[in-house]
């Protein structure tokens, strides 16, 4: 697809005054240019480290917007700058990277992209989670601020975050100088498309709103041999087999019913042939809480208890597992008042037919860390629906299962859903920056 440029008719319609009355016109009016440009994200996603095509984009149309750019931020990382008088900071941030899924919506626009990850392996590219309509919708929201500038004082710093899939690039934006560079946020918000709200709908969580996570892999020791002779060897599977049934525990036993923690062991690893009892095993777990204290208890238990099922097998300690901790993100953490206040605003501007109040779910997102820096910066993350109404209402009755974010399947209404997330992050924008004079 031809990259597209902003003729003089676009640069009219950006610099109209807009007022907040006329926001939903303002936005239908500049639905075919968003179109245009979520189509073309769709239809050329970058993987998580690779976004280089993909920031440039995006630079290209916060310049376009006016706003001050600076590219290559942490990495891909885009960070735009507006300054329109005295008045509070608010930084709004959309990521940028997808993922290696193969898509199968059966969209004219579907993704056929494939790339060589940093495995050296060629894997299909798509985004399945939704980062095209959050970076539609964040430059969306940019168009709309910089015509009504008469409307709103103070600064804005919109960043286009790569990484978000790995859990890197919040924590490399942050290293580089997020905070100190650039204006500093009086408060930070972002958005995350949903896989089961109807699409232009929006809903949050206020405090907790989604978990910590952990990659966590355990390297099992053991003491192979012949699978007639097990007397002979300390077998690691059966080992494993030990470990995963005690670490059941740590949340049955050892956390409180009153707090959420999830251990799961998604895979293990042993052996090559019936007969042959291997001299090591392998798991990989994802570990999930909220509060930073269960989070520490679940990770000390579970090296204690490898440690504790090792002995009891007579391996010595030079020979107990190794436990190794990856791809961590803390807890997302809404703050209640910025939640409560952006809620209100959004119901009585949206109606509130529209805006829902969630509960938290055991997802993860490092947008968490921008709140987690000593300047412990106010921060809302707030989902936004895509699912079509005529398949919503077909799941509330039970007829149709909805495909989750992810999925190959995964495929949000692109108008309700961009139009509802330039609406929803304007009006959340415009009501935590200051008011002209």
């Amino acid at each position: 697809m031809k990259k597209i440029i902003m003729g003089t008719a676009l640069a009219a319609c950006l610099n109209a005054p807009v007022f907040a009355s006329d926001l939903t016109d303002a936005i239908g009016a500049d639905y075919d240019y968003l179109k245009a440009l979520y189509t073309h994200l769709h239809l050329n996603p970058e993987i998580s480290l690779q976004e280089e095509k993909t920031a440039a984009r995006i630079a290209g149309e916060l310049r376009a917007a006016g706003f001050d750019v600076t590219e290559n931020v942490g990495g891909f990382g885009v960070v735009g700058v507006m300054r329109n008088g005295e008045g509070p900071t608010l930084m709004i941030r959309a990521d940028m990277d997808a993922l290696p899924v193969a898509e199968q919506t059966g969209l004219p626009y579907a993704s056929t992209v494939t790339t060589v990850d940093d495995k050296g392996k060629t894997v299909p590219v798509m985004h399945a989670c939704g980062h095209d309509i959050h970076m539609t919708s964040l430059i969306g929201t940019a168009r709309r601020l910089a015509a009504m500038k008469d409307q709103w004082s103070g600064t804005l710093v919109m960043i286009g975050q790569p990484a978000e899939e790995r859990v890197l690039g919040a924590e490399a934006m942050i290293e580089e100088g997020l905070f100190s560079k650039f204006p500093k946020p009086d408060h930070n918000i972002a958005l995350h498309v949903s896989a089961g709200m109807k699409a232009g709908d929006v809903g949050m969580a206020k405090g907790y709103a989604l978990a910590n996570v952990d990659t966590v892999d355990l390297a099992i020791k053991g003491v192979g041999g012949h699978g007639a002779y097990p007397h002979t060897t300390k077998d690691p599977v059966v080992l494993a087999a030990q470990i995963v049934v005690a670490l059941q525990t740590l949340v049955s036993r050892e956390t409180s019913p009153l707090d959420a923690a999830v251990v799961t062991v998604g895979s293990i690893h042993a052996g090559t042939k019936h007969n042959i009892i291997s001299n090591s095993a392998h798991l990989q777990m994802t570990v999930r809480s909220y509060k930073d204290d269960v989070r520490k208890r679940l990770l000390d238990g579970i090296q204690r208890i490898a440690n504790a099922q090792a002995l009891s097998v007579g391996l010595p300690e030079d020979m107990w597992p190794t436990m190794t901790v990856s791809e961590s993100t803390p807890a997302t953490y809404n703050d209640p008042d910025m939640t409560g206040a952006v809620f209100d605003t959004l119901s009585d501007a949206l109606g509130e037919d529209r805006v829902h109040v969630l509960t938290p779910v055991m997802g993860a997102e490092d947008f968490a860390l921008y709140s987690r820096t000593e300047e412990k910066i106010p921060s809302l993350i707030f989902w936004l629906g895509g699912v079509p109404e005529a398949d919503f209402k077909a799941a509330e009755k039970g007829e149709k299962k909805l495909p989750s974010l992810h999925s190959a399947f995964f495929a949000p209404d692109a108008e309700p859903t961009i139009k509802g997330g330039v609406e929803a992050m304007t009006t959340a924008a415009l009501s935590l920056l200051g008011k002209k004079e």
